[in-house]
């Protein structure tokens, strides 16, 4: 557990390209386990007691995200769904290969299409663009299988990594009815969501990150069930 505290704490002071082990690698499970464990320890015991506080100090809601979910979709949107879509867009890109930035790309020009024809802007060729991106997306990544590193990519590592992490705990400012700055230390846990998750990406991963994410999120939904 030192040792990989350590580790950790000095790949988030500059972060550094790992090659991914595999979940099938020596010791991958044990890893997942203490990750785990870490990110539920400092979630659990430190985090969500805090914020419990500043929420109550300042009369904060709470995040809508539950409430925008069907019950009987809650379990498979929150523990299989979001961590997928999540881990994919956030995380996938992380290794700098060339067809897995290709392909997250896609997934993001897909999402603004989608985005102009709910919102009814240019709904037919926007609709059609969505139907070549499911066309294109595999057809680059095939094509680019074999090829490397995005030139430049492991220069801009570090800054990329702790983009991704802000990003990605910002977008869950939507969760609430409305903005307001004191609402930014409620993110404090997705922001150390982002950090747990990127490490384990880089070393085990994407899929050891989305089960991570899955058990985390598994954990959160129950308690919020449970109203704890």
């Amino acid at each position: 557990m030192r040792a990989l505290i350590e580790e950790f704490t000095a790949w988030l002071a500059r972060p550094w390209l790992f090659t991914p082990s595999g979940l099938r690698a020596p010791g991958a499970w044990r890893f997942l386990r203490t990750m785990l464990g870490l990110h539920l320890g400092v979630l659990l015991i430190v985090l969500l007691p805090l914020l419990g506080f500043w929420q109550k100090a300042f009369a904060l809601p709470s995040p809508e995200a539950f409430d925008q979910v069907s019950k009987a979709m809650l379990v498979p949107f929150v523990v299989v769904l979001a961590p997928v879509a999540e881990e994919l867009a956030f995380r996938g890109w992380l290794t700098g290969r060339v067809r897995a930035v290709w392909l997250v790309g896609c997934g993001f020009a897909a999402a603004g299409f989608l985005a102009m024809v709910n919102f009814h802007v240019y709904e037919v060729p926007a609709s059609f663009a969505v139907l070549a991106m499911g066309l294109v997306a595999p057809a680059g990544w095939w094509w680019l299988r074999g090829r490397g590193v995005v030139p430049g990519f492991e220069r801009a590592f570090p800054v990329l990594v702790w983009l991704s992490i802000v990003v990605f705990s910002l977008s869950h400012l939507s969760n609430y009815p409305s903005f307001s700055w004191a609402l930014l230390p409620m993110v404090l846990p997705q922001l150390w969501a982002g950090m747990t998750l990127s490490y384990t990406r880089m070393r085990v991963g994407i899929f050891g990150a989305m089960l991570i994410h899955a058990a985390a999120n598994g954990i959160s939904v129950s308690l919020a069930l449970l109203g704890v």
